[in-house]
């Protein structure tokens, strides 16, 4: 399961010509004289969101036969989106998708308008994954990993290390939200390869701080009790591979509350113009209240989405 900084260089050579290299664009409002804010905008890929780069890169790496017997996941949101546009741009005709049958119809449109097909199976997503690992298994369909061990999808979700520094060789800090753990890992590894005395922050919402309680507890939170969030891509627990790494890489975990996170949103459409979902302004809201414990100069906040719910946007910008 070893994964390093070549996976990531190797990664970013073979799906660059497919996504978008996206904006490093400095805060008009966050920064002050003695420090710089800037946004990695991964709300700019197609899919709107990061996880483009890590299935595009596993997919990039099948071989004949498993292109043939086709690729399936087990996602209702960005990654299954990723995954079917990835299939589209590669050619990959047998692309499954499938999702709890509780999904949200505009989930499951935006899924099909990239060519897969959705199947719908279970009534939460633990019982989506159980029938869903059968049907791939019986099938002998690739299963393209979300976040758990797969290093092709750690190695895919980096790159945004190596574009952020190539963007700004001054950045000092990166701040990126954790879900299950696969891009602050694949960032860590990335960004202090290429420059070692460089900090990694990584955010969770005090709803689920599954890393943070890994860690404290010695417990590796495969799957993790959470309350209700706003941050539905951050929800559950996190990967074997970032629970076997990213404490060595990663300088600080913050958690951060679902109530700042509902301003961070706000703020962003409100005053920087950008639309951007809850689980990505994990990195806006720590530095709302965490500041002087992020430090830096020059701090890149990775803003890994933008598929936010239009009703939830309106009612946050109502509320703040």
């Amino acid at each position: 399961m070893g994964f390093d900084y070549s996976e990531v260089r190797a990664a970013y050579d073979r799906i660059s010509p497919y996504i978008r290299k996206t904006p490093l664009e400095e805060s008009f409002y966050l920064g002050d004289e003695n420090r710089k804010y800037f946004f990695k905008l991964e709300s700019f890929q197609r899919v709107k969101s990061f996880k483009i780069r890590g299935a595009l890169n596993k997919m990039m790496t099948l071989t004949e036969e498993e292109i043939q017997k086709g690729v399936a996941t087990i996602s209702s949101g960005n990654h299954g989106s990723s995954v079917s546009y990835a299939a589209s741009l590669l050619g990959i005709k047998n692309a499954k998708v499938i999702v709890p049958k509780t999904t949200p119809q505009s989930k499951v449109d935006k899924i099909r308008y990239f060519g897969s097909d959705v199947m719908l199976m279970g009534k939460n997503y633990d019982e989506a994954h159980a029938l869903g690992m059968k049907y791939i298994k019986d099938h002998g369909m690739t299963y393209i990993d979300a976040y758990y061990d797969d290093p092709k999808i750690y190695g895919g979700q980096g790159t945004v290390a190596i574009e952020i520094l190539e963007q700004n060789p001054d950045i000092d800090t990166i701040v990126a939200p954790i879900g299950g753990g696969g891009l602050i890992t694949g960032i860590a590894v990335a960004a202090k390869a290429i420059k070692p005395g460089i900090r990694i922050v990584g955010v969770q919402t005090e709803a689920c701080p599954a890393m943070i309680k890994s860690y404290e507890d010695g417990v590796f939170y495969e799957e993790y009790p959470c309350q209700e969030s706003l941050c539905d891509s951050l929800i559950g627990g996190i990967g074997a591979l970032s629970y076997a790494m990213a404490k060595d890489y990663v300088d600080d975990f913050i958690a951060v509350s679902e109530e700042t996170i509902a301003k961070a949103v706000a703020f962003m459409a409100r005053e920087e113009k950008y639309i951007v979902e809850a689980g990505s302004c994990t990195t806006v809201a720590a530095v709302m209240d965490e500041r002087e414990r992020i430090g830096g100069k020059n701090v890149a906040l990775v803003l890994s989405g933008g598929n936010i719910d239009g009703q939830i946007l309106y009612e946050l910008m109502g509320r703040e």
